[in-house]
């Protein structure tokens, strides 16, 4: 869901020209087709894969190119770009042939929509449909949706037992003082962030109960206990590290950031064993693996690449 910040054109074009994309390095990792890529389909293409520059983005850029070598390909890595517009750029140019993106930032931040649709699935058709005419073409997606929520320590959710934002709502109202919120200053100003969330729930926060912080310290008070909730992305890894509980948002307020790959149509053509590469990669993304993999680089100080390369042999798709 990273990302969501809307750029001038300006902007847009002074990132795509200073995010490096005439660096790079070749993936060698000695890997072989295992559930994917038998025949080695890819033999002979010269492929570039990019990321934006967070955990979970370099592990999912990782993963790609893992598997583009694994069906023949050479893969040259231009993974960690700063910032979502650069990569994307890069894929749209054709400086770069593919990345794993999320459906929430292509609707809302480059294709300028400001209302999501619910449905994944729809969220996805959408996307990929817009972008077609980008010389971007969308694969299937996953059940990696990288969004907003509310999250809260053990002790916290014993003793409220709240277990939906419905459920916050209705605390809210019955105790206010028990519902304090930390969260970002962009999440608190956001529409599709806390005014919108307390406007879909029926929820009234008083001011005073509202702390704005790094989204990093975020995690360390709820962990405390400091603020009875805190505003979460549902994948990081320190969901799992600090065990925290995360609330279900049972009316879909918050917009869909599911992982797909956007690959460059005129490299899909060529190649369009792309698609069935990776589509095996994709469908076993989840918020679980996600949470897993992420906790490996931010929590063990584990390497990226090799989280993902162990994970690619560890479900069998390379040998």
């Amino acid at each position: 869901m990273r990302g969501r910040t809307c750029l001038l054109l300006t902007a847009v074009l002074m990132a795509a020209s200073a995010c490096g994309l005439q660096s790079g390095s070749p993936m060698v990792d000695d890997v072989k087709p295992g559930s994917i890529a038998r025949g080695e389909p890819l033999k002979g293409a010269h492929l570039t894969v990019t990321s934006k520059e967070f955990t979970e983005q370099l592990i999912l850029g990782a993963m790609m190119g893992i598997a583009f070598q694994a069906a023949g390909a050479d893969v040259l890595d231009r993974t960690g770009i700063q910032g979502s517009i650069g990569a994307r750029e890069a894929v749209k140019s054709g400086d770069a042939d593919g990345m794993y993106e999320y459906t929430g930032t292509a609707w809302i931040t480059y294709q300028g929509n400001s209302k999501p649709i619910p449905d994944p699935q729809k969220q996805w058709q959408a996307v990929h449909d817009a972008d077609l005419k980008n010389g971007l073409t969308w694969l299937p997606p996953s059940q990696l949706n990288n969004t907003y929520a509310l999250a809260m320590n053990q002790a916290n959710f014993k003793k409220y037992g709240t277990r939906t934002l419905s459920d916050v709502a209705a605390l809210a109202k019955k105790d206010p003082g028990a519902v304090t919120l930390c969260v970002e200053s962009e999440f608190a100003n956001r529409a599709d962030g806390l005014p919108g969330m307390e406007k879909a729930y029926g929820m009234s926060v008083p001011a005073k109960n509202v702390t704005q912080m790094d989204t990093g310290i975020i995690y360390t008070q709820v962990k405390k206990g400091s603020c009875t909730y805190g505003e979460v992305f549902t994948t990081d890894g320190r969901i799992k590290s600090m065990n925290l509980a995360v609330m279900e948002d049972d009316k879909k307020f918050f917009p869909n950031y599911n992982v797909a790959p956007e690959i460059n149509t005129k490299a899909l053509t060529k190649w369009p064993a792309i698609a069935r590469v990776l589509d095996p990669v994709t469908k076993r993304l989840n918020n679980t693996v996600a949470r897993t993999l992420n906790a490996k680089v931010d929590v063990d100080g584990e390497d990226p690449h090799q989280v993902a390369l162990e994970w690619m042999k560890a479900e069998g798709f390379v040998k």
